[in-house]
């Protein structure tokens, strides 16, 4: 009993980095048959996603219900402004690493390629009206993570005015509802303390079995395009994160050894809403946000702050484009920019959605998988979407936190005498 303490007194970060070291040695090592071990790793995630949507709705309820009316406009204008600035800087740095390192050039693509049968992508107002959800019950149940946030935010917004009312039986029951939302969210937060236990395990099973099936040997002539993207990336946290960051007088290196623990299980479960309860406990006890901040930015963050992602759709559709021989003009890389930006706003926080994405931008610029050599283009990237996914899946959740912590500060509520901020 001693030893199963200590180890549940054993820091999470560290036994992460364990289980991730491991996960790779071990998959290199053994290979194929790593693969028995793979239903640990989803089961970590079938944990994670199984609080999704209850954690969105209770802390976004009571992140909205948390701050006056007059603030939360202003909560809610500050971070909506960043995640759309942030998001078209990394399509813009997406260009320029693909214009730089020229991925797909002299492949020339030629042949017949097995068609990808991918849904047309709907027109932008019919995205935006999907937001608001005629059925908010069904929206928790199937998962519509940007419904559920727009449900949450009203809801919590209507609480918030009503716990200010002049009438003392109306206050008196919205602050009767507020507790309820309260007690259920600490219900969440401590069901998510037990899932982080477990993540090490979860970790090691994920990791080991994409060493094992996508180890080096299959990136071959897609080798660039990683490249590409992940130094991307590396600029994009450190030039744009810690640019901010500095600009508001807060150092990027204590900031990333704050958010390592976030940004490692973003890295190996490919998720963004999946990753959220690790963000928000990153948020609460590393960098001492005030939950009323957090709760909000951070679920909505989850869904329409996609840095990496569309950093991802603009170097893997100029690979596209050279690859068969059709480099984009300048017009139709701007059309990737506000293309991927929007896009971004009805892209899901799970794994994958990035390669929907990329079909929507893909025929923006004139390059429909309807065409045999498209698509073949497109399968060789969603050969490799794994690798990709992780890199930016990570920079999207940092994205969360560094805009968290900016608005938080700006708001006066972040306390940088403790944490990860009063180190040296």
């Amino acid at each position: 009993m001693s030893l199963f303490r200590r180890y549940l007194e054993y820091p999470i970060i560290y036994k992460i980095l364990i289980g991730f070291i491991l996960g790779i040695i071990i998959g290199a090592i053994v290979g194929e048959p790593i693969a028995v071990i793979k239903p640990l790793g989803d089961l970590f995630i079938r944990l994670l996603k199984m609080i999704v949507a209850p954690i969105i709705l209770f802390s976004l309820v009571i992140g909205a219900a948390s701050i006056s009316p007059a603030r939360l406009g202003k909560v809610g204008v500050k971070i909506i402004i960043y995640y759309l600035i942030t998001s078209a800087i990394a399509v813009l740095i997406g260009i320029a690493m693909a214009n730089l390192f020229k991925p797909g050039a002299g492949l020339q693509l030629a042949g017949e390629a097995k068609k990808i049968t991918v849904s047309p992508p709907p027109p932008i107002t019919e995205v935006l009206l999907n937001i608001i959800p005629t059925n908010p019950f069904a929206a928790l149940t199937e998962g519509k993570v940007l419904q559920i946030i727009f449900f949450a935010v009203v809801l919590g917004i209507a609480i918030a005015y009503l716990r200010e009312s002049k009438i003392e039986r109306v206050r008196t029951v919205a602050d009767t509802v507020f507790k309820v939302f309260d007690g259920l969210a600490e219900c969440i937060y401590k069901i998510v303390r037990g899932i982080l236990q477990y993540a090490p395990i979860g970790v090691f099973a994920l990791i080991g079995y994409v060493v094992a099936k996508y180890g080096p040997g299959i990136l071959g002539p897609l080798a660039i395009v990683v490249v590409a993207l992940y130094v991307g990336l590396f600029l994009h946290i450190f030039l744009i994160y810690g640019g901010i960051l500095a600009s508001f007088k807060l150092s990027i290196i204590k900031f990333l050894r704050g958010a390592k623990e976030a940004m490692l299980t973003a890295f190996v479960t490919r998720s963004s809403s999946g990753t959220l309860p690790v963000t928000m406990t990153v948020a609460d006890q590393n960098f001492r946000i005030s939950r009323s901040v957090y709760a909000f930015t951070l679920p909505l963050g989850a869904t329409i702050n996609m840095d990496g992602t569309a950093m991802y759709q603009a170097i893997s559709t100029i690979f596209i484009a050279n690859a068969l021989g059709i480099p984009l003009t300048p017009t139709q890389q701007l059309l990737i920019v506000i293309t991927a930006v929007l896009a971004s706003i009805g892209t899901a926080g799970v794994p994958g959605a990035g390669l929907i994405m990329l079909a929507m931008v893909l025929e923006a610029v004139g390059l429909p998988l309807t065409e045999p050599s498209v698509a073949l283009a497109y399968s060789m990237i969603a050969g490799i979407d794994v690798i990709l996914d992780m890199g930016r899946t990570m920079v999207n959740v940092t994205g969360d936190l560094a805009g968290t912590i900016i608005v938080a500060k700006t708001e006066g509520e972040i306390d940088l005498s403790s944490g990860v901020w009063k180190s040296s």
